[in-house]
């Protein structure tokens, strides 16, 4: 059984590497070889463009977990991340364009029947247009089109998160919440990702946008980070402002786990947020409870439901933070009401929602399973890239109704 793992893995594998070559080496096709001469300095820069983009996103990716300079990380994250966000969508305008290539040929075989007259950069500026062939001026107007797709939709993801996230409101019905707790708000972010891109400044506005829901309850449901504590801590100060009537709770991310979860967990702590892992605590007219998250397993702080959910009253609602919308099923099997999640960013660029389906019961929104409500947040900040397209981020308010009332 090993061996046919193992062999499972190797085919796996090669499938993955062939496949990350064949892109590339379609995007270099029709973005170089198709629209520049044989040995031209413009062929050589723009393999030069994408060899070099793709050497700096493995650099940005690799750097965050192998010890790297934080500012070495920096100074790689941001050229690495966009070549990727950048990568994926000239590649989808390519598919397009593809569609459209047909089409402005037989427009251009309508016109003329030997060559387009369109002037090179140097005979434009003499004055005297070089004619190209039909072939050339396609590829040309096709890799050109779908290049300025591609900048505008990557400038507008971007826009829209460091922008930071709007406030989404949401009223939730809970049959056992009693009717003193009707409206009773809880502010829900997630996925932040504090890191070499989102900084301080992203803080700030997040804290702020927050802090002006005027929440009875804070929930941090985890990936607040991509880094260390040395090196993020004054990145992740502004928290320390958060404020709501009840407190601000925290569970841990998955990110959590790849950024030193213990210095986290106690860093957290001082700044004012209040933990739950693996465990609850009763407030006035609901239990609050927390599960770490699944990650936690690799260093045997894996969540347990029974020990945040086992003892509990079950007459009394309960409201559950856990990371991964994933955590659902063993939520339902506890008697939860609500589960508040988030992880998927909503699949953060599209098609990436279709991609997320597959690993998460809901990638975001409100859904039902049995007896018990499930909120996935799309999350405040973006892994990666700063880019988000289709998956606007958001914090969350969502107000508690009682059937009663």
């Amino acid at each position: 059984m090993d061996v046919v793992v193992a062999v499972g893995i190797v085919v796996g594998a090669v499938v993955v590497v062939f496949g990350v070559v064949g892109v590339h080496w379609y995007l270099w096709r029709r973005l170089v070889r198709d629209t520049t001469e044989r040995g031209s300095i413009a062929r050589w820069a723009g393999t030069g463009v994408i060899i070099a983009g793709t050497a700096l996103l493995i650099g940005a990716v690799a750097s965050e977990s192998a010890g790297v300079p934080f500012l070495l990380t920096r100074i790689i994250a941001w050229p690495g991340y966009m070549w990727g966000a950048l990568f994926l969508y000239l590649v989808l305008w390519l598919v397009v364009g593809e569609l459209v290539r047909p089409l402005l040929r037989r427009w251009i075989a309508r016109s003329s029947e030997e060559a387009v007259e369109v002037p090179e950069i140097g005979g434009a500026l003499q004055g005297r247009p070089t004619p190209v062939s039909r072939r050339l001026f396609v590829s040309r107007s096709v890799g050109a089109a779908a290049t300025l797709a591609a900048v505008s939709t990557v400038g507008y993801g971007t826009h829209s998160v460091l922008a930071g996230p709007r406030v989404k409101r949401l009223t939730v019905p809970l049959a056992n919440l009693p009717r003193a707790a009707h409206g009773f708000r809880i502010t829900v972010v997630s996925d932040i990702h504090l890191g070499p891109i989102l900084g301080r400044g992203f803080a700030e506005r997040v804290v702020e946008t927050i802090n002006g829901t005027q929440p009875d309850l804070i929930a941090v449901v985890g990936d607040l980070v991509d880094g260390s504590v040395e090196h993020l801590r004054s990145a992740v100060e502004p928290l320390s402002r958060l404020h709501a009537r009840h407190g601000a709770y925290f569970v841990t991310g998955n990110h959590e786990y790849f950024s030193g979860a213990e210095q986290w967990i106690e860093h957290v702590r001082e700044l004012g947020l209040r933990l739950l892992a693996n465990s609850r605590t009763e407030l006035p007219y609901f239990d609050l409870a927390g599960v770490n998250d699944i990650q936690g397993g690799r260093i045997g702080q894996g969540p347990d439901f029974a020990a945040a959910l086992g003892d509990r009253d079950l007459a009394r609602t309960a409201v559950l933070l856990a990371h991964q919308p994933v955590q659902i099923h063993d939520a339902v099997e506890f008697g939860v009401d609500l589960q508040l999640s988030g992880h998927t960013h909503g699949g953060q660029l599209w098609p990436g929602n279709f991609l997320a389906s597959l690993a998460n019961p809901t990638v975001a929104g409100l859904e039902r399973y049995g007896d018990t409500q499930l909120y996935v947040t799309r999350g405040a900040g973006a892994w990666g890239p700063p880019v988000r397209v289709g998956a606007p981020s958001d914090i969350t308010v969502i107000e508690l109704a009682s059937t009663q009332a």
